[in-house]
């Protein structure tokens, strides 16, 4: 049997589609059901919900089901990213079957189909063939520089860039400013200039460019968004490295795109970093949606903002920690934590002439609250080998705790054994939210189960 070109054609970018639902939807089921193929079709749809938790979409002759695991229902950013991967799927079929669109929009098919998904979640837009350089497919350029910068190095250093991308025609902050007519715009060709990762390190600095692309300027970023007036506070924590750039997206859709230290692009939008490429993959953060849920299984906002927010800096340093906040301490914290590692057992002075130990120096910290400490401190504290146990109050029971384990439960006082980190925040979330950092700069969230991850 001979498909026409058209289904043949649908049958590919069906596959894309799932394959592109399964990158960006882990956190959900999969399942598709065949319907009857009908030629010329290549409308994408999202079906009305039964329900928050399941997401249901048409595309060729396939309907996908996604049903959310987990205690919460899809966000309005999982939905707008299903939309935006369909539209950048429905306008690659059409344009392949259009040899005037193949020979105008050779530039729809280049680099990696994954950041013109990126692109046209950004884009408030819709994403179509027509618009020739959309601002979609500008953004998709910039993250190409910014994975050609990732494989290269600069006298034998990682290169770190970044670059702040107007929603406007001009710098708000220097109004009249006109490029030149010489200015270059910002694309892969720039990768060939020597000095050109020189110019920006992406944290404290980054290039300027206008709603066209066009460079305007490098600026310091921080006094960049400093200087925006009428500027509101960040609805969302952010880690206190990029915070400026945070701010700086958060009026007039600027979107902020970085190569950090660590080789991780990440993308700033609407006060927030939005996506994150790090392990091959991209990410969709959702951190309003993921804070959110952490904050209420936590039952206290002070507590939790103060622990995710030094998640957040020890992630981007690639420091590991692990937070546990007990609910029943009383109950629970002797099952977790061994006397010897307990700031509330009051430690026994020994003689002036003995050495002082480490739970001398962790005593320093007795009767403290996480609440009321420096950040620098607490994330100090935290990346300790071990975890950070604290109550819901934030009272600090223990700091570089080496967990017991279930099969450990029996032994006696002083006890204990070092596990995997994971497997301490699997168990130690039946007592209470635990939040686990791993060195690779991923932070999943444990209610006794797997939550989410970011």
């Amino acid at each position: 049997m001979t498909l026409a070109p058209d289904l043949a054609v649908g049958a590919l970018y069906d596959s894309l589609l799932e394959a592109a639902l399964r990158q960006f939807f882990s956190r959900a089921s999969l399942d598709s059901a065949s319907l009857p193929p009908v030629s010329g079709e290549s409308s994408f749809a999202i079906d009305p919900p039964p329900d928050p938790s399941t997401m249901r979409i048409r595309w060729f002759g396939t309907r996908y089901t996604l049903r959310a695991r987990g205690p919460w229902p899809f966000t309005s950013h999982e939905l707008r990213l299903a939309r935006a991967i369909g539209d950048v799927l429905a306008a690659r079929y059409r344009a392949v079957l259009n040899p005037r669109i193949v020979a105008e929009r050779g530039d729809l098919f280049r680099g990696a189909i994954e950041d013109r998904y990126v692109g046209a979640f950004l884009d408030a837009h819709d994403y179509t063939i027509e618009a020739r350089e959309a601002r979609a497919d500008r953004i998709a350029s910039i993250i190409e520089l910014l994975r050609v910068a990732a494989l290269s190095s600069y006298e034998s250093r990682p290169i770190s860039t970044g670059i702040l991308l107007l929603g406007t025609a001009g710098d708000p902050n220097r109004p009249g400013l006109v490029p030149p007519v010489s200015a270059p715009t910002y694309t892969e060709s720039l990768a060939s200039i020597k000095s050109f990762f020189r110019l920006a390190d992406g944290v404290r600095t980054v290039f300027l460019a206008n709603s066209e692309g066009q460079l305007l300027d490098i600026v310091d970023i921080g006094e960049w968004a400093t200087r925006l007036s009428h500027q509101p506070e960040l609805h969302v924590a952010c880690a206190s490295t990029f915070e400026a750039h945070a701010r700086a997206t958060l009026q007039q859709g600027h979107i902020c795109a970085v190569l950090s230290p660590s080789r991780e692009i990440k993308v700033f939008a609407e006060g927030a970093e939005v996506f994150a490429f790090r392990g091959a993959a991209w990410h969709l953060l959702d951190l309003a949606a993921k804070y959110e849920v952490w904050s209420t299984a936590v039952g206290n906002a002070t507590l939790a903002s103060c622990l995710f927010q030094t998640a957040l800096d020890l992630a981007d340093a690639r420091e590991g920690a692990l937070f546990v906040v007990l609910r029943e301490p009383a109950l629970h914290l002797g099952r977790l934590v061994a006397p010897a590692d307990r700031l509330d057992v009051p430690a026994t002075h020994a003689p002036p002439v003995s050495r002082p130990s480490r739970r001398d120096l962790l005593h320093l910290l007795e009767g403290r609250s996480v609440i009321d400490m420096n950040g620098s401190v607490l994330a100090a504290l935290s990346s300790l080998d071990g975890a950070t146990v604290v109550d819901t109050s934030g009272r600090l029971l223990a700091a570089g705790a080496i967990l017991r384990h279930a099969s450990t439960d029996e032994l006696q006082d002083g006890g204990g054994i070092e596990g995997a980190r994971t497997t301490a925040a699997v168990y130690s979330s039946r007592f209470g939210p635990v939040l686990k950092v791993s060195e690779d700069g991923v932070i999943t969230f444990f209610d006794r189960d797997r939550v989410w991850e970011i």
